[in-house]
Formats: C-alpha cells, structure tokens, sequence
C-alpha cells in the first residue's frame, strides 16, 4: 500500500523502538504476576494487560521488518523465571498495571503527536485507546474494592475569583505565611505521593530478588529516594490540612530467589525515573506556588544522578541497548582519509 511507502522519521524510528522495548518488558512482568494470582477480577485485567502487550510485538515486529530496521533484542522469556515463587500481591498487581497504564497514556500521546505516517498513527491511535481500557478498567475495579487512594475534596469557590497580587506566587520567603495550595498543586502532590508509593515496592522487590550486590544496592538506595520525596509531598499536604493519600497494602513477598533478570530490573528503574522526572516536570509548571516548583526542580535533579548511576551500571554490565541512531560524519570522513 502507498501508505507503507513512506519512509520512516527519526520520531516514528524512536517511538517504535522504545514502544517495542517497553511492551516487551511488560510481557514478562505481567506473564509472571498472571500465574499466582488468585483474585478472579485483577486476575483479568493483567490477563488483558497483557494480551495487549503480545498484539502490540507482533505488530511491531511487522513495522520493523517493512522498514528493513533490525528488531531491538529488549526482552524475552530468558529474563523471567517462571518457576521462582510469587513475589507481588494481588493489590500490587493492580496497582501496577494501574499505575503503569497511566503511564502508557502519557507516552502513546507523546507518541501520535509525533508521528505522521498514516499506518504509524492509526497504531499509536488504538494503542491509546487500548490503554484507556485497561486503566478505566483496573480503576473499576480498585474502587469496587476500596482500593483507589482517591485525590481528595475541597470546598469549591462560590463564585469565579482572579489572582490581585504577586504575592500568589510566593513561597520561598520564611518571613511570610505561604497561602493555601490550590486544586492543581493539591492534584500533584497527591499523584505524585502514589506513583512513589509504588517505586518504593517495586524497589525493594528488585533489591532482595536480585544476585549482583550492585544492582541490589541501586535498587535500596531508590527506595530510599521514593521514600524521601512521598515524605516531603506529604508534610506540604499536612501543612494545608489536606488528607494524605490512603495507599492500599501493596505488598510483596519475602522471596530471595532471582525473578527478572538484572538487565530487565535496571531498564525498569530507567523507566520509571523517567516517568517520575516527567511528572516532576509537569507539576513545576503547573504549580505556581514559588517552593513548590523549586521543590519539584531539586527532587528531579536527585532523580537524574539515580538515573546516571543506573545508566553506568548498564554500560559496564553491558545491558543498555542503544536505540537508532545516525552515523557520525565526521568519524567517518576520518576513517575514509586514514586509509
């Protein structure tokens, strides 16, 4: 079809190798949680969870192949044991595919609005449209069981007001009483809370599954960082009289026995350090309250030395697959002239 004659841009290449990257990864998490859960209703969202996961690599495989683009090598049944016992709960499975699913949606928008081939939208199209199921889904399902940390409610205004001073905006003067947060930094504070919530346990799940003490040490020290940052979101949100959120028991087992494979935990940690810069970056903007975009501009760069640490480790065990890429020209002139 003329359609799929169109060569691909650097922007489809991209959103097509990190899509086939993640949905990889998924496919073993998501294949492993199935097993041992018993909850017939979370049971199957992370069965249609995961059947997204395998439709959307076959129709990768096919994008990859008509571009001629080699197929990145991700991730495969040699990085998951499926004989190792359980190790999340059913609460965390939910969680997890509700939290990673908002995830999804955010990076299936990114996606679309970056590509332009017919074929390629329409993927991206119903990728976000799947998406949106499995999370209004997992959402359901959380609220029939009392398991959604809601984002709490306010007194709403009695009628519409503007801003009449600079003062608004302050918040970093010790002199002055900082004025009451706003809906749109409330709603920050509180997703921002449950999203380290579940980097604390996904951590820790890493940290006592894992063989090589480096990896184990890097996954402690993010849950340490989670930890810190659900703490100070926290305080903000006590300071205003705002309820903090009721986190379900999002546990995990005390199994030691190795799970996913180091390579396949250290690309997870990148993944949602990311995620979390991104959000971090969004609520600074969003915030206008001075301290609280100064909090969130301080906590990102701690989240990008972790992530530089995670990247390192990658390189020197030889984990880290490099996405497509150009060729240097003048290396290669070089190269040419050496001859």
């Amino acid at each position: 079809m003329q359609k799929n004659k169109t060569r691909l841009t650097a922007a489809e290449i991209a959103s097509l190798w990190t899509s086939y990257m993640n949905d990889s990864m998924a496919k073993c998490i998501l294949g492993f949680m199935i097993k041992d859960l018993e909850d017939k209703e979370i049971k199957g969202a992370v069965q249609f969870a995961y059947d997204l996961s395998v439709a959307h690599l076959k129709k990768l495989v096919k994008f990859f192949q008509q571009s001629e683009l080699p197929l990145p090598d991700g991730f495969s049944e040699n990085d998951v044991n499926m004989s190792a016992p359980w190790l999340f709960s059913d609460i965390f499975c939910l969680t997890y595919i509700n939290h990673m699913a908002r995830t999804g949606l955010i990076s299936y928008g990114g996606f679309l609005s970056m590509s332009t081939r017919e074929d390629i939208c329409e993927y991206f199209t119903n990728g976000l449209q799947e998406t949106a199921v499995l999370f209004n889904k997992s959402n359901k399902i959380a609220i029939s069981k009392g398991l959604l940390a809601r984002h709490p409610y306010i007194e709403t205004p009695p009628v519409t007001e503007y801003i009449d001073s600079k003062s608004y905006l302050s918040g970093l003067n010790p002199l002055y009483n900082k004025r009451p947060l706003n809906a749109i930094e409330i709603s920050h504070l509180y997703m921002n809370v449950m999203t380290n919530a579940i980097g604390v346990n996904l951590s820790l799940s890493f940290a006592q599954t894992s063989t090589v003490k480096e990896v184990s040490d890097f996954m402690l020290r993010g849950a340490g960082i989670a930890n810190k940052h659900i703490k100070i979101f926290t305080e903000i949100l006590l300071q205003n009289d705002i309820p903090t959120p009721r986190l379900p028991d999002v546990s995990v087992s005390n199994s030691v026995t190795q799970t996913f494979s180091d390579k396949l935990m250290m690309f997870h940690m990148s993944l949602i350090s990311a995620a979390g810069t991104g959000n971090y970056a969004t609520a600074a903007a969003a915030s206008q309250r001075s301290d609280l975009a100064m909090n969130y501009e301080r906590l990102s760069i701690e989240i990008a030395k972790y992530a530089k640490t995670g990247a390192d480790i990658m390189i020197k065990h030889h984990w880290m697959e490099k996405p497509p890429g150009t060729k240097d020209r003048k290396k290669l002139a070089q190269n040419k002239n050496s001859y």
